[in-house]
């Protein structure tokens, strides 16, 4: 008995000090390696379990290969619903990791940062005016998907994930189309908590330098004034502190030319299809964080676990304005729909104007290389140099366009209306068939991209031109109206020229394929008789023949070109765009049709 006792005793004891070992696992193998999904999520359930007032796992969603979806939030006083957190004026930040599941650092500072806001005490006080939902691993059948031979050329860890999911979808050019299981289910968590903060955790690929992090902000022609006017201060806050901790940062290094650096920097374009693109659309700040895939795993954690904390301390410390900033961003947007002659960007350019900018590198040598018949860069990384570099970042808006009052989708484009709803943006149903006149677009000459992206062959160029279209719609058609904040997302989802449009990602290219046709010998008569009854016609044609060599050595396109100026291939309404455009009266007539609203539905988190 005594000795059963002593054994008891013994084996509490280890209990006890396995409870309080809150050692990490990546800390515990010393960087060399990251823990699998399973053994993250069982680090986060231990620190629930010794934390349930200040930390909360909840389920959002499943992959495709069927693993759970998971985020923790974390408040000091438990606040763990939005509602809550809205109504205790506390700015909510999402904080996400894995999206590249390569690039996994955010995963083990957030799980270091965890332990220190909850359980070690550490940063007791981090959280006591705000939220934090943490995403420790956005794509975790990629994460599984682990090997040493993923990322060619970063310093660690041992093994890493794979840049797509299951489904080979890179889900951070998915934000807009929204095509992947995990992009729905994240975008219900994002329509749920409204974040007042997106901080995505990524690792750089290209150059060498000095820094150990890099940064990226959308440019402010992207965002509305305010939120551009609040990140831009984090930022000047932040980041000298987070440097004081012993660190080098920049701004995000896009270099013109990756064989000379000195050549200097420009914006990499970003968009809707990416996390701070989608953000801008949304009203609300967001930060890219790269850190230097060079530098050791470990440097590279505690690098982004640093900066992190130095951006929640700086909000938590003073909430109320990126509270004031996303809400009058909201409101401005709404307020746009009633005021004639608004223009809203879809493109953008570089502005032609640079600045100058001190780079910390390293020496380099360009020798010529036998193999590719190009420069070879080679990086001295033990002498470290200063250049002076011009900087092209700033971006200025390209195409305007001018938002309608409403957006209408007749029903049968359910794609369309299904990737609208997925961004938990309102519609208005229309319950009986209605014939409208309204604005809406031709499209003519869609050239596509030569080779498939994301799953999509894109179109890469059509003509666009505005036109009055008389249309019936079915019952189930749905309204979108402009005047909510969400707006912006659907101007990039509809407008055509939008870069990221739906047009773009292919899901309307039927429109260009006719479906009625013309047998040859038919063509051949219809041909003589157009000829015959317009000169101008034929005087085109006899142009075309003797310009155009392709055109004319192919029969088929000779023919074509008769039957597609007749009324034959007009009736098809080829290159109709089906969207259509409401004024501010024809709107309220139409809303009015036995209209209802439809709301996309969220999930208990």
């Amino acid at each position: 008995m005594p000795r059963l006792i002593l054994a008891c005793l013994l084996g509490l004891a280890a209990l006890s000090a396995q409870a309080t070992d809150w050692t990490t696992p990546a800390e515990a193998a010393h960087f060399r390696t990251t823990p699998s999904y399973a053994d993250t999520l069982a680090y986060l359930q231990r620190l629930q379990g010794a934390a349930p007032d200040k930390l909360k796992l909840v389920h959002f969603g499943t992959t495709p290969e069927g693993r759970p979806m998971m985020a923790v939030i974390a408040s000091t006083d438990g606040t763990f619903d939005p509602a809550a957190a809205r109504a205790a004026h506390k700015p909510v930040v999402l904080l996400q990791a894995g999206i590249h599941p390569g690039e996994i650092e955010g995963k083990d500072a957030g799980l270091m940062l965890l332990r220190d806001i909850a359980v070690t005490g550490k940063w007791p006080h981090l959280l006591d005016h705000s939220v934090l939902v943490f995403i420790p691993v956005f794509s975790a059948d990629g994460h599984e998907n682990s090997s040493p031979y993923h990322r060619i050329n970063q310093n660690g860890p041992e093994r890493q994930g794979f840049r797509g999911q299951a489904q080979y979808l890179n889900l951070n050019r998915d934000y807009i189309k929204a095509d992947a299981p995990e992009m729905r289910a994240w975008l219900k968590l994002w329509q749920r908590w409204l974040p007042d903060f997106l901080i995505d955790v990524h690792t750089t690929d290209g150059a060498d330098y000095q820094y150990d992090l890099t940064w990226y902000l959308e440019d402010a022609h992207k965002l509305d004034p305010g939120v551009s006017a609040w990140q831009q201060a984090l930022m000047t806050k932040a980041i000298p502190a987070y440097e004081k901790r012993g660190h080098l940062a920049s701004i995000y290094l896009e270099f013109k030319d990756g064989r000379d650096p000195t050549k200097g920097i420009v914006n990499f374009g970003s968009g809707p299809r990416f996390s701070t693109g989608y953000a801008a659309l949304q009203n609300r700040p967001a930060l890219l964080i790269e850190t230097h895939m060079l530098k050791p795993y470990a440097v590279r954690v505690r690098a982004t676990y640093d900066l992190v904390h130095q951006l929640l301390a700086q909000i938590d410390g003073a909430p109320a304005p990126l509270l004031a900033a996303n809400a009058a961003a909201d409101a401005r947007v709404i307020a746009r729909a009633g005021q004639p002659g608004a223009q809203v960007p879809v493109t953008f350019k570089p502005s032609p104007e640079s600045t100058p900018y001190q780079l910390k590198g390293y020496a380099f040598t360009l020798t010529h290389s036998d193999v590719s018949g190009s420069e070879w860069i080679h990086y001295d990384p033990h002498t470290p140099r200063t250049y002076r570099i011009p900087n092209w970042n700033d971006l200025l808006p390209d195409l305007l366009v001018t938002p309608p009052a409403a957006y209408v989708v007749p029903a049968q484009w359910a794609a369309v209306i299904d990737r609208l709803a997925a961004h938990g943006i309102a519609m208005q149903r229309i319950d009986h068939a209605v014939t409208v006149h309204a604005a809406g677009y031709q499209l003519d000459h869609p050239h596509w991209a030569d080779a498939p992206f994301e799953g999509h062959l894109m179109l890469r160029d059509v003509d666009v031109a505005p036109v009055e279209r008389e249309v019936t719609l079915p019952p189930g058609s749905m309204i979108v109206p402009m005047d909510q904040r969400a707006a912006n997302v659907a101007i990039a989802l509809l407008e055509p020229q939008a870069p990221d449009s739906l047009l773009r990602w292919g899901y309307l290219d039927a429109v260009f394929e006719p479906k009625e046709y013309g047998e040859p010998r038919v063509l051949e008569q219809l041909a003589r008789d157009m000829l015959a009854k317009d000169p101008s016609l034929k005087a085109d044609f006899q142009h075309r023949l003797a310009s155009d060599a392709a055109f004319a050595a192919s029969p088929r396109a000779r023919l074509e070109y008769f039957f597609e100026r007749s009324p034959w291939y007009a009736s098809q309404a080829v290159g109709t765009y089906p969207v259509l455009r409401l004024d501010a009266a024809q709107w309220r007539a139409l809303a009015s049709h036995d209209g209802s609203s439809t709301a996309t539905p969220t999930p208990d988190l």
